[in-house]
């Protein structure tokens, strides 16, 4: 059987269609001794093999012999039966994975905007749970400074002269500070400045219109505005509030050859940290 190029396997009722070689990813485990030895759970039907166990947890096995990765759906729970799955079919590496439990759950994202418009200038100030989504959001922002004589805050044309952009302020990795709007210098000169959020390629001075930006962008990548509130009167501060459901980062399986392992599979655990 060990010749076998395509493996048709019916597990539960549910028929699979793989080459040998993705089940022979883990030589010690039964799905790749099944196509050498006799084993009385796989029973071999009209060149098919057949297995009574769970077809649809079945799936996520064989995502998982083509990808070396767990991914699994985020409403996904079922973490204790597909674990003892891995360990009948004898794949190991992925029992270890499951039972880790905690790292493959997606978590919940929080985001807060907080707004504040005084006279000329509005402030802006960021706060994410995910420093990650802070990093992204902080490379589509750009603040840009320049003078202005004689014109408006609320002037939809930027002024003639070179623009300068700014660094956003940092406080943390899970925050960021910018503004908008003009502020008095000399004479009738003003401070202008104006903020542009990739991918639109507007750069815009008046804080309304930045803050609806703002908004349509978050909803655009996947957050939901969950409240908003105004958090002083007095110095008119509104937040919004955001949440969304964030994907852990696929936990992944190096597999690799040694000497003297008589063709055993050696897995390794590896996992992405960003945005803790």
């Amino acid at each position: 059987m060990s010749n076998r190029e395509v493996v048709i396997l019916s597990v539960g009722g549910v028929r699979f269609v793989t080459r040998a070689s993705t089940l022979q990813q883990f030589p010690e485990s039964r799905l790749a001794r099944m196509l050498n030895d006799h084993d009385q759970e796989f029973k071999l039907v009209n060149g098919e093999f057949f297995v009574d166990r769970d077809g649809t947890l079945f799936t996520y096995i064989m995502d998982f012999l083509r990808t070396l990765q767990v991914s699994l759906p985020t409403d996904f729970s079922d973490y204790q039966r597909l674990q003892r799955e891995a360990e009948f079919y004898g794949l190991y590496p992925l029992a270890d994975l499951l039972s880790q439990e905690h790292l493959l759950k997606p978590r919940l994202e929080i985001l807060e905007v907080r707004f504040s418009l005084q006279e000329m200038q509005a402030f802006f100030r960021i706060f994410g749970s995910c420093s990650t989504t802070v990093e992204t959001l902080s490379e589509q922002i750009t603040v840009f400074a320049g003078q202005q004589s004689g014109q408006s805050w609320n002037s939809p044309f930027p002024s003639q002269k070179p623009l300068v952009p700014l660094p956003l302020e940092r406080p943390s990795h899970h925050d960021m500070v910018f503004q908008c709007g003009t502020d008095y210098s000399a004479g009738d000169q003003f401070v202008a400045r104006y903020v542009s959020i990739k991918p639109d390629n507007r750069k815009l001075i008046n804080g309304t219109n930045v803050l609806g930006l703002l908004l349509d962008t978050l909803l655009k990548d996947g957050f939901r505005l969950i409240s908003t509130r105004t958090v002083s009167s007095e110095e008119k501060v509104e937040c919004y509030s955001f949440e969304r459901t964030r994907r852990p980062p696929g936990l992944t399986v190096r597999v690799s050859q040694t000497p003297g392992s008589s063709g055993a599979a050696q897995a390794k655990r590896s996992q992405a940290q960003k945005g803790k």
